[in-house]
């Protein structure tokens, strides 16, 4: 039987053979459970980031102005990326007592419920305050369970893949965002054309929300299906993916899993810049009519699902964290265009959204896992999901209400600041990895 680790020099997946005639644990299969998996998560993301722009502002704070109401929407929605390293935490200690399974079932149950009850929550002239608290808490909700909903398979993909074509099939696990960005924005741009502002604003915001939860409730079953067969569970415990303890991680693993969650800051800094930044201010400012707006972003959806798939091309050319350190570069002087960008004409604005999923596809392609070789064997499951974690709470978390505040304040130049020292800080993250690999 072939050992998988990370130092096997197979070159196709037929090399690894499980024990009593088992099939081998394809690649392509994880990748295809990778994606399903992503894609579904994303897209309950993307559904609430979106939300906090086109819906909460009128119907959960109808007492503010529009600025106000999107601040106080973004302030909610990176709540989730707060609580989403103590959901790691929690179902990592549910996996090690009652099984992947259970971890899994209970955390995907967790984000379908909160993202249904958001759907199905009235709105402030109902409640009052109630509905505020009640939106806060199943956001918090989907934090809580998108951290438990950590399967593994992207670890496992990384170790089964072959040797040579590593970065190509790590690459799955990111293509999910742009395509959960697609299929929300999509479903948006339907309702807004198909229903009056009065109805979308009544009832049809809602239905995205619904959707998500059938989505989950498909990618649930799928992933099970997949995580649960022998030969995964296998694949799995040989090749040590262990739910270890936060506290352990962090004492043995702490500086490795800061040092990863750097190094993909300039990626996660610029992902909801591209996706959710753009929608707000250009509403805010009336600069385009909002189906316009979708429309593009439907191609720049596109794009990014494009150019993450190059990523794979790209790192497997040059190798991924040279891909990784020279799109840092190429987002911090794409930043210092972004004031005359998005304060210029719609053709402009347009530009920006489109240029940008095109870095954030290949940047955010070779994101992850960028120093994950840094880890020792067992630590390498939980210490993947927390670096995650902190990436998307350092870089992403509060992107939208940092940008849109500080740009209405003081200018456009803030959106250069804050994607500038993200990329300053992936480069550093990079530079002290590379020290640490030489010693």
């Amino acid at each position: 039987m072939a050992t998988l680790n990370a130092n096997s020099n197979a070159t196709s997946a037929s090399d690894f053979q499980t024990p009593d005639g088992h099939s081998p644990v394809a690649p392509g299969e994880i990748a295809v459970g990778v994606i399903i998996g992503r894609a579904s998560e994303h897209f309950d993301f993307f559904v609430f980031g979106m939300a906090c722009v086109l819906v909460f502002p009128q119907v959960f704070f109808p007492f503010a102005e529009t600025l106000q109401g999107m601040l106080y929407g973004f302030v909610i929605f990176g709540m989730a990326f707060v609580a989403r390293p103590f959901g790691t935490a929690l179902f990592m200690s549910i996996q090690r007592r009652w099984g992947r399974s259970v971890k899994l079932t209970a955390s995907l149950f967790l984000l379908g419920t909160a993202t249904a009850g958001i759907g199905f929550l009235p709105g402030y002239a109902s409640l009052g305050g109630t509905a505020i608290f009640l939106l806060a808490l199943f956001r918090i909700l989907q934090g809580f369970a998108l951290g438990g909903s950590w399967d593994g398979l992207p670890s496992l993909l990384a170790l089964n893949a072959p040797r040579a074509r590593r970065n190509w099939y790590t690459m799955f696990g990111q293509l999910g965002a742009p395509i959960g960005f697609l299929l929300a924005n999509v479903l948006f741009l339907y309702l807004i054309l198909n229903v009056s502002a009065e109805d979308f604003l009544a009832w049809a915001w809602r239905y995205p929300f619904f959707v998500a939860f059938a989505i989950n409730v498909v990618a649930l079953f799928a992933r099970l299906r997949l995580v649960l067969t022998e030969e995964y569970t296998l694949a799995l415990e040989e090749s040590a993916l262990e739910p270890i303890s936060t506290r352990e991680m962090l004492d043995e693993e702490g500086p490795t899993i800061f040092l990863g969650a750097f190094a993909a800051l300039a990626s996660y800094a610029l992902f909801h810049i591209v996706t959710i930044f753009p929608l707000s201010w250009i509403l805010l400012n009336g600069s385009q009519v909002i189906n316009d707006v979708l429309t593009v972003q439907v191609f720049g959806a596109l794009i990014g699902i494009l150019a993450t798939i190059a990523s794979g091309v790209l790192a497997g050319k040059i190798g991924k964290r040279r891909t990784v350190g020279w799109m840092a570069a190429v987002i911090g002087v794409f930043a210092l265009f972004a004031p005359y960008l998005m304060g210029g004409s719609p053709g402009l604005q347009n530009t920006f959204i489109l240029i940008g999923f095109a870095l954030l596809g290949v940047s955010y392609g070779q994101s992850q896992g960028t120093v994950t070789a840094n880890f020792k064997r067992r630590f390498r499951y939980t210490g993947a999901a927390l670096t995650s974690d902190f990436a998307w709470l350092f870089g992403a978390a509060f992107a939208p209400l940092i940008a849109l505040g500080l740009s209405v304040q003081f200018g456009l130049e803030a959106v250069s600041l804050y994607l500038i020292s993200g990329a300053f800080c992936t480069l550093l993250a990079l530079y002290i990895n590379r020290k640490v690999d030489v010693q």
